[in-house]
């Protein structure tokens, strides 16, 4: 992994992701106890910055190999990117979600063309039934996170924040990052080494679920003692990825974690002050910036939305939390 495999992404993304703004509101800088800059990734293509990945991850294979097929796991964000992408290329998707994934990103995984393959996450290998399937279809397997191709995609989300924070003056923040297996965190971490080296990467995850904070902490890759059992679905992973662990140890500083309440309220602050729609673990580094003030430093403090693909019967617990 290096910048050069980012900058080759974001040329390839052209015309195809969008590029998300970087939000503030005063309301949520009063929360806070400083500036809060938003990049909302819920407002990507599919609702998260998973498309960047499997769009990176598609445009970089030989034509001859992407025409045979791609496949693909994950609770929904991944299945929705790469399944979006690879319907754009005009190849088949098959996607591996399990069966306990929110109803809605199953429903969306479909509808853009995927063929959907459940299994129980807590008896089944989703590894195992996705390299079998590869090997049986002659399908290539995209990883979520431990691709370079796909961190390369996701780290241009990083190019972005670090353009369009030296045009708000902000040179030197803690950014605080949604993470799971690392792919997003570890492709900022790249992007801004290169664009905004006085920025420092922060990974936040769920209360049980915090094997990349552990890792970091310990110096070895520590593993979740469950893969299920947490609102925040789009980020709960077994453990870091062998690539992204060392780009996350080399760059990023000390982990953030909150608790599904502070997700909710997250939810919640974000739809009454900047007008969208996250999922819990895609407002978990918003949660952290309101709730766990006295762990970051600086003035001024940025955060990704990674992702909107939430159930009204979630989104309206998080409402709630406003009463």
């Amino acid at each position: 992994m290096n910048i050069d495999m980012i900058r080759a992404a974001a040329q390839r993304l052209e015309g195809h992701a969008r590029v998300t703004p970087l939000l503030n509101s005063p309301f949520i800088d009063e929360i806070a106890g400083r500036r809060v800059w938003v990049k909302p990734e819920c407002l990507q293509r599919t609702g998260s910055f998973k498309f960047r990945g499997g769009w990176s991850a598609l445009s970089a294979l030989d034509p001859d190999i992407r025409a045979s097929g791609v496949i693909a796991f994950s609770s929904g964000n991944h299945a929705q990117g790469v399944a979006h992408a690879a319907t754009l290329h005009g190849v088949p998707p098959v996607i591996v979600m399990p069966s306990d994934a929110p109803a809605l990103k199953i429903a969306n995984t479909k509808a853009l063309g995927a063929e959907v393959v459940l299994y129980d996450r807590g008896s089944e290998d989703r590894d195992r039934i996705g390299s079998q399937l590869a090997e049986e279809r002659g399908l290539t397997l995209i990883r979520p996170f431990d691709e370079p191709q796909v961190i390369a995609g996701q780290g241009t989300t990083g190019l972005e924040i670090a353009a369009q924070a030296a045009a708000q003056g902000v040179t030197k923040a803690d950014v605080l990052v949604c993470c799971g297996g690392g792919g997003l965190t570890s492709g900022i971490a790249l992007a801004l080494e290169a664009d905004a080296p006085d920025m420092r990467v922060r990974p936040v995850e769920p209360e049980g679920f915090d094997d990349v904070t552990r890792s970091l902490r310990s110096g070895g890759i520590e593993r979740n003692n469950r893969v299920s059992g947490n609102i925040c679905d789009a980020i709960i992973t077994p453990q870091p990825g062998d690539i992204t662990f060392p780009i996350m140890q080399r760059l990023c500083g000390p982990g953030l974690v909150v608790s599904e309440e502070d997700a909710l309220h997250a939810m919640a602050q974000a739809f009454l002050r900047l007008k969208v729609v996250a999922e819990p673990g895609g407002a978990v580094a918003l949660a952290a910036a309101l709730c766990r003030q006295d762990q970051i430093e600086g003035d001024d403090v940025i955060v990704t939305i990674s992702g909107g693909n939430v159930d009204p019967d979630i989104f309206a617990r998080s409402l709630a939390t406003l009463k």
